[in-house]
Order: C-alpha cells, then structure tokens, then sequence
C-alpha cells in the first residue's frame, strides 16, 4: 500500500513536472522570442524547441512510465501495448515536426544544417527513435512475431528506450544554451553572462528537464512499480509461439516426407 502511494505521488509530480516543461517553454518562445508562425521567419523555429520538449521529453517520457501505473495491471497488457505505442508514435511525429521547423529556417535564412554538437545529439536521437519505434513495432505487436524473437528484443528495447530518453535530454538542454548564446550575445540587449530575466527563465525551464528526467527514471528504476507478467499474458505468448512453431514443422514435413509420416 505504500509502495503505491509512493509511486502515484511521484508519478503526479511527473504529470506536474511535465506540464511545467511544456508551459515554460511555450512562455519562452512566444514572451521572449516573439510567437510562432510557419512562413520560415524567425518565428518559424520557434516551433522547435515546443515541439522537441513536448515530444522527445515530456511525451516519451510519460509513454515509458505507461506500463507502472497499477490500475494498469489488472487490464489487458496488449491494450497498454497499443496505448504505448501511440504515445510513442505521437511524441516521435512531433519530434520530426520539430526537426522540420527548425531545417525550414535554416533554408530561408541560408543557414548551415547540423553543423553543432547540439544538432549532432539531436538528429541521433530522432534516428534512434525511429528504429526503436519500428523495432517494437515488429517486436511486439505484430502477432506473428515470435516468442525468441520477443525474449531477446525486450532487454535491447529497453536499453534502447533508456538511451534515447537521456539523449533526448541532453539535446533539449544543449539546445536552450545554444539558443542564449546566440540569440543574447547576439543583440543590442544584456548579454547571457549579465544573466537577464530571459536567461534566468531559460535556465528554469532546463532544471525543469532535468528535474522530469530523474523522476522518470526513478519510477523506471524501482523494481516493485514493474508490471507483474500474469501466466495469462505469458500463456497468451507462448501459445502463439507453438502454433507458429507446429505450423511451420507441419508444412516441413509435409513437403518433405511420405504420407503416412505427416501430421495431418
């Protein structure tokens, strides 16, 4: 009973801490840096870092704590699949929308694609997160998949899943500072180091990143908020493995042997 109070706090505090992301750099971008639009002005990449924190930060990392929650657990594990994924699917499609806001301004203002260590980090993440998605995709959702293919995918998936998620962060961050020093140093207004309100903002809102990110990876890391596998849902695999299994030693043999020696 503890164990669960514990983990709803935490995950309200990352419900909160999520919703504060998204709000700050909302703030950021339309108080700061003048609002949005999509006409490749300036305003164009302010589109940019919402979309990458909202999808490659506070949605993915809401999606990756989806199987924790325990009302969760006495429902079907193959509809917090689907709900899984499509979380996944809608923070991956953001991120992608980001990436093309931000490669519309460049080609406006004639400005050099994926020269910085930020865009270098950023571009691997949505990559990587493209193949994770497809890879569970194949993995876990397609029946026909089997059984050694879904035991051996599942640590790599979650490594892989882990691995995106701190590199995500680290773009996200990487990208406010980059953003600063170009943008402050570059005017006539006080510089980053003069530590304007603007900067003080900014600063906040990666904290807050940060601050999701450990809370995230604490509900990931606590072994007693993993889903318990019922022998219903391991029943459920393993016998779509064997039919897949006697399916195909069936048609072998068919093919291969007498008559009197096939199954059927």
């Amino acid at each position: 009973m503890r164990s669960t109070v514990f983990f709803y706090v935490s995950y309200t505090l990352c419900l909160c801490l999520g919703l504060l992301c998204v709000l700050f750099v909302s703030c950021w971008s339309s108080h700061w840096r003048g609002g949005f639009s999509w006409d490749g002005s300036a305003l164009e990449f302010n589109w940019h870092p919402v979309l990458m924190v909202s999808g490659l930060v506070v949605l993915y990392g809401n999606a990756a704590v989806v199987y924790r929650v325990p009302f969760t657990w006495k429902q079907r594990k193959h509809t917090w699949k689907l709900v899984h994924a499509g979380l996944m699917l809608l923070a991956l499609l953001l991120a992608v929308l980001g990436l093309c806001a931000v490669f519309d301004f460049h080609r406006g203002f004639n400005i050099t694609d994926l020269y910085s260590l930020h865009s270098w980090v950023g571009i691997c993440t949505v990559t990587m997160f493209a193949f994770q998605w497809i890879l569970g995709l194949a993995g876990f959702l397609f029946p026909c998949s089997p059984l050694w293919f879904r035991s051996g995918l599942k640590p790599v998936h979650i490594w892989l899943g882990k691995t995106i998620l701190i590199l995500g962060l680290i773009a996200c961050i990487s990208g406010i500072n980059e953003k600063l020093l170009l943008t402050l140093n570059g005017s006539s207004g006080e510089p980053y180091n003069s530590l304007p309100v603007e900067a003080k903002f900014a600063n906040s809102l990666g904290i807050l990143i940060v601050a999701f990110g450990l809370v995230v990876f604490g509900i990931l890391s606590t072994k007693k908020w993993r889903r318990p596998e019922t022998d219903r849902e391991s029943v459920h695999v393993s016998m779509d493995a064997m039919v897949i299994i006697f399916l195909f030693i069936n048609t072998t043999l068919k093919s291969g042997l007498p008559y009197h020696k096939q199954l059927f």
